[in-house]
């Protein structure tokens, strides 16, 4: 068996994790659906009290006037950079070189709606608003993706993007947030959600990340935008027959971990801080800014490979099942904090960073 696969293997067989909130299972679901009445009525192509209800509730906690749930972000994130291509008259959006949209979406952008794409400053950085000031073309939208995750889930601080947002506003350009991760960014910004969705035009935020749901997102703005948002929907297909499933465990989860997210953030920067304890090693950003951070090795991935997998086994802890590979040598891993970390005996944990000799 190759060092990767030993890894990952040594990763599955472990009991505790230092990522996310637990296993991704059936149980996520069942537990969701042993909160709601058996008898609660399906939501049917877009419409019913459960589906309704769920988005006027996160709706309300955006500030936002109304919201629509989407099956996937991928597709809701489209169809608003569509939506606002379409009132500018103009197919020009512009975002971070490594956005999701840019990296992970097969082209979808261009693909399927012909939109041209405009990077923002540098991969290494988070957008500036010298970036936007200084595009050689006129875009309708600039997408922002706080946390940005490719980068360590670095962040601008809340008066750069003040900045941006009344910029924007006063030369006619929407601004869209990716907030996938938006929940786990209020600690860091001493902000609300609804304080921060207010500087942006739309606003997209996820239910399976650190909330742990199985899957869904919303999409929320004014009236206008989530109506024209719903014809696209349903032009993509996301209007499916019912999204109960998805609504049910993204609400259930919602109120369960809503309230968490200063937990996860200091037990985030308490990670890092033995991480940077510990020679050859590192994690980017130093301090987190949010519940998720990355961890780098100075050595290649066939060097550190095993020493994970000798931590898994000896301590029951798992640290990652991967490791990507990096320039000159070196490689790490992403690393989210949720609820699995509190679940680790403290001299458990301890013996991870006693074990992690690079």
């Amino acid at each position: 068996m190759s060092n990767s696969n030993q890894l990952k293997d040594s990763f599955q067989k472990t009991t505790y994790r230092l990522s996310q909130n637990g296993p991704r299972n059936v149980a996520v679901l069942q537990e969701a659906l042993q909160s709601v009445d058996p008898n609660l009525e399906s939501d049917i192509y877009g419409s019913g009290k459960i589906i309704e209800d769920f988005e006027s509730k996160i709706a309300k906690f955006l500030g936002k006037e109304k919201a629509v749930f989407f099956p996937s972000g991928t597709m809701a994130q489209q169809i608003a950079l569509r939506i606002w291509a379409d009132r500018k008259n103009n197919n020009k959006i512009a975002y971070h070189p490594l956005s999701h949209l840019e990296i992970h979406e097969q082209d979808g952008l261009k693909e399927l709606q012909q939109i041209e794409l405009l990077l923002l400053g540098t991969a290494e950085r988070v957008p500036t608003i010298e970036d936007i000031r200084n595009l050689d073309e006129s875009v309708s939208c600039v997408l922002l993706e706080l946390p940005q995750r490719e980068i360590g889930g670095q962040l601008p601080t809340f008066a750069e993007l003040e900045e941006i947002s009344q910029y924007c506003r006063e030369n006619g350009i929407q601004l869209h947030l990716d907030g996938a991760r938006l929940w786990e960014i209020t600690p860091y910004y001493k902000k609300s959600e609804k304080e921060i969705s207010a500087l942006f035009d739309s606003v997209y935020v996820s239910f399976y990340k650190g909330i742990g749901g199985i899957a869904g997102a919303i999409l929320a703005g004014d009236a206008n935008f989530t109506d024209e948002a719903k014809l696209w929907k349903r032009r993509y297909g996301g209007d499916l027959i019912s999204l109960y499933p998805y609504i049910i465990s993204a609400n259930y989860y919602f109120d369960k971990r809503i309230g968490k997210m200063e937990q996860y953030y200091e037990a985030a920067k308490d990670l890092a801080r033995r991480f940077n304890a510990c020679e050859g090693v590192k994690t980017v950003p130093e301090v987190p800014v949010s519940n998720m951070f990355h961890v780098h090795f100075e050595k290649p991935a066939e060097a550190v490979e095993p020493i994970l997998t000798k931590i898994h086994a000896e301590t029951g802890v798992g640290c990652s099942g991967y490791l990507q590979s990096k320039p000159s040598d070196t490689c790490g891993f992403e690393l989210s904090v949720g609820d699995a970390v509190a679940e680790i005996p403290a001299e458990q944990l301890d013996r991870v960073f006693e074990l992690l000799q690079i």
